[in-house]
């Protein structure tokens, strides 16, 4: 097993409740994400948020993000004592969203310059992520002129320049064909090891994509009552550890039988919600 410790707590989903009309969506939501650290590597945290359509994932994915208040609880980051403001958390969205009248670098600069006031010091940074992410080429391009995989490569981007470390990403997986995916996940990987603190939270259906990617599941569903029937109020209510189950940070692991055994564990569960 891969020599590793869990340091601070980098997001804390504190006790967190919803309701509305009376009616409870999320029940006592409570969970966390600690910083992980390997001797000699940086290693960044990665989070697979999966459960089914209409469980409340999109209520919690925007308390996280800071967009949305819940009715009790609340989440912090970094370790402060107060909830989650808009723009910690970065959010990559589904379609990508880019100012389609901006070039790219135009983009990245505007994002940049929400937290970097000097303004070369924003060039710079935008100019070395647009080599690390193979798109110095497309500076000057604008959003309608990329492809879809470019597209995303700029809207992480774009996240990672005005949020603090933190990236939420809704359906990254989504109608993407075997090639698109495997690159997907390669990408997510490389930003959260860019930083030590960098830390994804990946929102999917895909059980299969997310334990490939992830260190660590997060399982959203509801109780049931004596004859079945489900409760109100989603929380989460499994979570599984891939670190100590030994299923990641080895290539080629997403190929043996012990990782295909914990798909279909996690996709039986899933089954059950």
């Amino acid at each position: 097993m891969v020599s590793y410790t869990y340091d601070k707590t980098l997001l804390k989903i504190d006790n967190v409740s919803l309701e509305y009309d009376g009616r409870p969506i999320l029940r006592n939501v409570s969970a966390e994400i600690k910083n992980i650290v390997r001797p000699d590597c940086a290693q960044g945290q990665v989070v697979g948020f999966l459960g089914p359509s209409g469980i409340g994932k999109t209520q919690l994915f925007r308390i996280i993000a800071g967009l949305n208040a819940p009715t009790s609880g609340r989440v912090t980051v970094n370790g402060l004592d107060r909830p989650v403001q808009p723009g910690e958390v970065g959010v990559v969205a589904q379609d990508y969203p880019l100012f389609e009248h901006r070039t790219i670098l135009s983009n990245l600069l505007l994002a940049a310059s929400q937290k970097e006031k000097d303004d070369k010091v924003a060039h710079d940074k935008v100019i070395q992520f647009l080599n690390d992410f193979e798109l110095i080429d497309k500076a000057r391009l604008y959003p309608a002129q990329l492809s879809g995989g470019q597209r995303q490569r700029c809207a992480i981007i774009q996240q990672i320049l005005c949020s603090d470390h933190f990236l939420l990403m809704d359906e990254p997986f989504s109608g993407l064909d075997l090639l698109m995916l495997e690159r997907t996940c390669a990408l997510i990987q490389k930003v959260a090891n860019m930083d030590d603190l960098n830390t994804i939270i990946v929102v999917t259906h895909d059980v299969t994509a997310a334990a490939s990617v992830a260190d660590h599941l997060w399982l959203m569903g509801r109780d049931h009552d004596t004859r079945g029937n489900p409760l109100p109020g989603s929380h989460i209510v499994e979570t599984y550890d891939l670190i100590e189950r030994d299923l990641c940070w080895h290539p080629g692991i997403i190929t043996t039988p012990k990782f295909m055994e914990f798909v279909r564990e996690v996709k039986d569960r899933f089954r059950t919600l």
